[in-house]
């Protein structure tokens, strides 16, 4: 009976091994068309009675505005180019902040995040982290940086029923994404936070500072992919 429940767990871990690889070498090169965010979204808005909406459109990272890529770069992830999916230094950064009761952004990558928002349900919990780590090491891996890049430029939340750089770029600022100015994209990137409580334009003082800080160091980042 123990030998029985061990193949079907083996089995299962087999399965799950190759869908996944499997899954991520498709998203290599095909758009990801919804993430389970966009569902998670939709269902919120039906129980709440309103109509489901995602205003997502995908457009290749020729497209969208190397200033946005920039952007998000200085924000989220200023080693994104040079680390393997992990800034072990930010994480430290972020446990000894939060251990002090500050409150900072945590030291998730733009790997980890791009992983999360296209393979994994939201929440926290050790099962979801590990998967994370798991997903995230296979996408460094199995693409290059521009195609996580694009990949998460194409998928993250960036308002309220708003989902990727091209969809935020015409809420956001009337324009497509690869016509974005420095300050534009800095205004996207300093929402990404929070994209459901803060605004890109007409900014509370703190997103209009965090978008001068963006900006500062926007100027560091060179695209090197």
């Amino acid at each position: 009976m123990l030998r029985k429940v061990f193949r079907f767990v083996f089995k299962i871990f087999l399965w799950f091994i190759v869908i996944s690889v499997l899954s991520v070498v498709l998203f290599r090169f095909v758009p990801v068309p919804f993430t389970p965010l966009m569902v998670s979204r939709a269902l919120e808005q039906r129980e709440r009675g309103e109509d489901m909406t995602a205003n997502h459109n995908w457009v290749p990272i020729e497209e969208i505005s190397p200033e946005l890529q920039k952007a998000v770069i200085a924000s989220e992830d200023g080693n994104f180019l040079t680390h393997h999916g992990f800034d072990f230094d930010a994480i430290y950064k972020a446990y000894k902040s939060n251990k002090k009761g500050k409150k900072i952004k945590g030291g998730s990558t733009i790997s980890q995040q791009t992983a999360k928002n296209v393979f994994l349900w939201q929440g926290r919990s050790y099962l979801r982290k590990g998967l994370e780590a798991y997903f995230t090491v296979l996408i460094e891996v199995l693409w290059s940086k521009e195609r996580i890049m694009e990949v998460y430029l194409n998928s993250i939340e960036m308002g309220d029923g708003i989902y990727g750089a091209q969809a935020a770029a015409k809420y956001w600022y009337h324009k497509d994404a690869k016509k974005l100015t420095r300050y534009e994209a800095a205004g996207i990137a300093a929402i990404l936070p929070s994209p459901l409580k803060y605004k890109a334009v007409n900014s509370s003082v703190y997103i209009n500072r965090r978008k001068g800080h963006i900006v500062r160091h926007m100027r560091y980042v060179k695209l090197d992919y």
